[in-house]
C-alpha cells in the first residue's frame, strides 16, 4: 500500500497534468505556422466527384481564445490545488470552504436551534415554524431510508403508526437519533431444530397476530416457540428493553407471510439505525426528534420511527 503514498505519484501526477498542459500549446502554435501550399485551401479529400474539405486555419480570435484558457489553467494550477499534493498559492481547500459555510450556518441558525433545544419535546412539536424546520431535515437526512411520506418500506419501518421497537416516546426517539441503532435478530432455524420446526413455529407467529395458519402446525410451533420467548416474551409481546419487536400486532418490518417469516427464522436480521448526534448536533437533533414523535401523535402526515432495527 506504500508504492501508492509515496511522494513518487504526486510528482508524477503534477508533471503528467503541466505536460498536457503544455503540450497542448505546442500543438496549437504548430497547426497555427502551417501554411498551404500553392494557395490550394484544401485537404485533397473529394467525396462525391465535386464535395471537397478544405483546409482553412481557424480564425485567429479562435486561437487566442485557446491560449487564453492555457493561461488560465497554468494560474488556477499556481493558486489552487492541482498538482500532486501542492496545496496551491492561496491554500484553498474544499475542506476548509465547507467549514466556513458550517460556521456561517451555525452563526445565523444556532441561536434559533439553541432556543428550541430549552423547550420540552413536546412543545416544539406544537411550534408550526419548528415543525417547518424537522420537516425539511427529516427530508434531508431520513427520507432515503423512510421515504419522503414516512411510510418506510420493506426493512425500514413506518414512523407514522404507534408501533416502536425500542418506544415512541419523544426522549427515546431523540435517543435513538443521537446514537443510532444496531439490533439483530440471529437466526435460530439449528436452535430449534428441523426445517418443519421452523415451519411449524412461522405458523404459531401467524396465528399471534390473528393471521391464517395451519391449525396443526401451530400447535406444534407453540413449544418450540420457547426458543424465542427470552426476546419476544411467552405471549410474543416483544420487549422494547431489546428492541424485539411485538409479534401480536399486524406490523411487519419484511413482510408477515409464512415464507418470509421462515426466512427471518433461519438467516437472522440485523438491521441499523445510524446515529447523527455528532453530524447533525443536538439542537437539530432535538427539532428532528419532535418532528418525529409528532408524525405519530399529532394528526402529522408523515411517518415512524427508528424501528430500523431487527423484525419480524
Amino acid at each position: 500500500m506504500s508504492d501508492f503514498t509515496s511522494s513518487f505519484w504526486n510528482i508524477y501526477i503534477a508533471l503528467l497534468t503541466l505536460l498536457g498542459v503544455f503540450g497542448c500549446g505546442v500543438l496549437l502554435y504548430s497547426q497555427s505556422r502551417h501554411k498551404t501550399k500553392g494557395g490550394e485551401l484544401t485537404t485533397g479529400h473529394v467525396w462525391d466527384d465535386d464535395l471537397t474539405e478544405l483546409n482553412t486555419p481557424m480564425p485567429r480570435w479562435w486561437m487566442w481564445l485557446f491560449y487564453i484558457t492555457i493561461v488560465f489553467g497554468l494560474g488556477y494550477l499556481y493558486l489552487y490545488p492541482g498538482l500532486g499534493d501542492y496545496a496551491g498559492k492561496l491554500g484553498w481547500q474544499s475542506g476548509g470552504q465547507y467549514g466556513a459555510e458550517l460556521k456561517k450556518a451555525e452563526a445565523e441558525y444556532g441561536p434559533l436551534f439553541s432556543q428550541y433545544l430549552k423547550q420540552d419535546l413536546k412543545a416544539v412539536a406544537a411550534d408550526p415554524k419548528a415543525q417547518a424546520i424537522g420537516e425539511r431535515l427529516f427530508l434531508t437526512y431520513c427520507a432515503q431510508c423512510h421515504g419522503s411520506d414516512a411510510r418506510g418500506n420493506k426493512g425500514f419501518p413506518n414512523l407514522t403508526d404507534q408501533d416502536w421497537l425500542h418506544g415512541g416516546t419523544p426522549e427515546i426517539i431523540k435517543t435513538t437519533i443521537m446514537n443510532g441503532r444496531h439490533g439483530v435478530m440471529p437466526p435460530m432455524g439449528a436452535a430449534l431444530g428441523s426445517d418443519k420446526d421452523v415451519e411449524n413455529v412461522a405458523h404459531y407467529v401467524l396465528s399471534l397476530s390473528g393471521a391464517t395458519a395451519d391449525p396443526i402446525k401451530v400447535v406444534f410451533g407453540k413449544s418450540k416457540f420457547n426458543a424465542c420467548m427470552g426476546c419476544h416474551t411467552g405471549a410474543g409481546t416483544g420487549n422494547q428493553a431489546l428492541g424485539a419487536p411485538n409479534l401480536t400486532d399486524k406490523v411487519w418490518l419484511f413482510g408477515g407471510s409464512a415464507e418470509t417469516i421462515m426466512e427471518t427464522i433461519n438467516k437472522g436480521r440485523n438491521n441499523t439505525m445510524p446515529a447523527f448526534g455528532e453530524f447533525l448536533g443536538e439542537g437539530k437533533v432535538h427539532v428532528l426528534s419532535a418532528y418525529v414523535w409528532g408524525l405519530s401523535n399529532q394528526g402529522n402526515q408523515g411517518n415512524k420511527d427508528e424501528r430500523a432495527v431487527a423484525s419480524h
